[in-house]
């Protein structure tokens, strides 16, 4: 690590705590090296704490679909509401040569589910710091087999300041957390290196040492000088001309790829409008709109890289399906594209009365005829083709009757459209939808609805194995699978019954309206 780097994490803050006296905390005693000189001092952490979530969907699918147990003990503790856990006691050491941190913690979480046969405990959890880099260790136990001191998850320090706590306590507020290689074969798969983590918070103070020795009872030293009685020069005797600046303020330049405004299009998919415009209510909030062919959704943040063909922006705004003769409310929330190339993916909230599965990977995006390039300051996607996952398809399913989608299916394409100027105008557009539903596949109108297996699903929401739904857990099977005993991923699915009988009242509203409900 250069020397000049400039530090963002728990070492500044120590250090400064230390040199304004906070806590009225004293250095240890210098460690002398082999040559007799004294080395950098290392300060003594105490009473740390460590809150941290792992990952709030995987906490989601343990205690919902799975019926499994959360238990933290030995030190640990989790938040009413199936909330975060808060790992305690926690002693350590700074270093303030390298400014390094290292913290060992107390307590113990296991995620068992009995239905899903698995049983995931983590244990002696400790994080280290250096730079803006870090990582959360921890034994982990899949099933009986243990591995020790792994790196579970990455800690990103560069945009994390610190902050004081109580007593003195240094706080470091949401640091962001990733999923490691090996953190990824310790869940034997069920999500893929590098998968965002719940943020986590770690607090420590530093050890109060004894003081070195006795205060002096006397001031050390008299004052050297006293002023002087006569003034050392003469004012001068016009004031000094200030220079008239050069030209005109400057405006700071904005940000290349930086987005100002923007909007998603998309009707989900046209036959399942169709469907519940047969009996059912559409509802948007949020800023969301109605629009010929679906909803737009408004900008809410964006990045674009037009030269390195990549795009990461998150939509505000929610649309809400709901049909009560079926039993069906479905709201899809704070959508967000990510592209890379010509592959991209569309990432949804789903929520129904059972809860939340949050950024499902809904869909797979096509943009190998898509420009990233931009006209009139306007970076535009248009209609561009969209087809369910895995994990897209089992938001829909039933655990008795499986879901009336199969991952690959085509759904309604999307249009991005994000504006990189104040004074660029954003197209007026219709929605985009098109008619996906054309593909034949998982009629409901004639009573078919089974047509995807809810065994490909995912784990409360998230795309399990790299995005096939499919994630072993153990010798005994998939953990997100769900079989004829394992209620519904969505409340649509546990209407799936009710939908499949009713079928031939939905088939005459079909009938007058010439459509094809897919």
């Amino acid at each position: 690590m250069s020397r000049n780097r400039r530090p963002l994490v728990l070492a500044a803050a120590v250090a400064t705590a230390v040199t304004l006296g906070a806590s009225a905390l004293a250095l240890p005693a210098l460690a002398a090296d082999s040559g007799g000189k004294a080395g950098p001092p290392k300060l003594e952490l105490k009473d740390g704490t460590l809150d941290w979530g792992l990952k709030e969907s995987f906490r989601k699918y343990v205690a919902g679909m799975a019926h499994g147990t959360i238990e933290a003990t030995d030190g640990a503790k989790q938040a009413a509401g199936n909330g975060v856990f808060t790992f305690t006691g926690g002693t350590g050491t700074y270093d303030t040569g390298t400014h390094a941190t290292a913290t060992t913690f107390k307590g113990a979480v296991r995620f068992a589910s009995t239905a899903h046969r698995f049983d995931i405990k983590i244990a002696d959890v400790r994080v280290r710091t250096e730079g803006k880099t870090g990582a959360i260790q921890a034994d982990v136990t899949l099933n009986g087999a243990t591995q020790n001191d792994i790196d579970l998850a990455a800690l990103d320090l560069s945009a994390v300041r610190p902050g004081q706590g109580e007593g003195g306590a240094m706080t470091f507020k949401d640091i962001p957390t990733t999923l490691t290689a090996d953190g990824a074969k310790a869940f034997n798969g069920m999500y893929q290196a590098g998968d965002k983590l719940d943020p986590a918070t770690l607090t420590v103070k530093a050890a109060t040492g004894a003081p070195t020795g006795k205060p002096t009872s006397k001031p050390t030293d008299k004052p050297t000088d006293k002023p002087t009685s006569k003034p050392t020069g003469e004012p001068a005797p016009t004031p000094t001309r200030t220079t008239t600046p050069t030209g005109t303020p400057t405006t700071p330049e904005r940000p290349a790829g930086q987005v100002v405004d923007g909007s998603l299009s998309w009707g989900l998919k046209k036959s399942f409008r169709a469907y519940i415009s047969a009996g059912g209510k559409v509802t948007v909030a949020g800023g969301a709109e109605k629009v010929s062919g679906g909803y737009t959704f408004p900008h809410t943040k964006a990045a674009v890289d037009s030269g390195a063909k990549k795009i990461d922006a998150s939509f505000g705004g929610s649309v809400r399906f709901t049909y009560k003769a079926h039993g069906i409310d479905m709201r899809f929330s704070d959508l967000k594209v990510r592209t890379n190339g010509s592959k991209g993916t569309l990432l949804v909230d789903v929520t129904t009365p059972k809860g939340t599965n949050n950024d499902v990977k809904f869909a797979t995006l096509d943009l190998s005829k898509s420009s990233y390039r931009a006209k009139g300051d306007i970076v535009r996607l248009t209609k561009v083709p969209a087809a369910f996952t895995a994990a897209g398809a089992q938001q829909f399913a039933n655990g008795a009757v499986g879901s009336m989608y199969k991952a690959g299916q085509r759904i309604d394409p999307v249009t991005v459209a994000l504006s990189l100027s104040e004074g660029a105008r954003l197209p007026v557009d219709g929605g985009g939808s098109g008619d996906a539903a054309a593909d034949g596949t998982g009629t409901t109108g004639s009573g078919s609805v089974g047509s995807g297996s809810v065994g490909s699903g995912s784990a409360g929401g998230d795309t399990v194995g790299g995005g096939t739904g499919a994630a072993a857990l153990g010798d005994a099977g998939s953990l997100a699978s769900t079989g004829a005993d394992i209620p519904s991923a969505a409340l649509l699915g546990t209407a799936g019954a009710a939908v499949a009988a009713g079928a031939g009242a939905v088939y005459l509203a079909r009938r007058k309206r010439g459509a094809e409900l897919a």
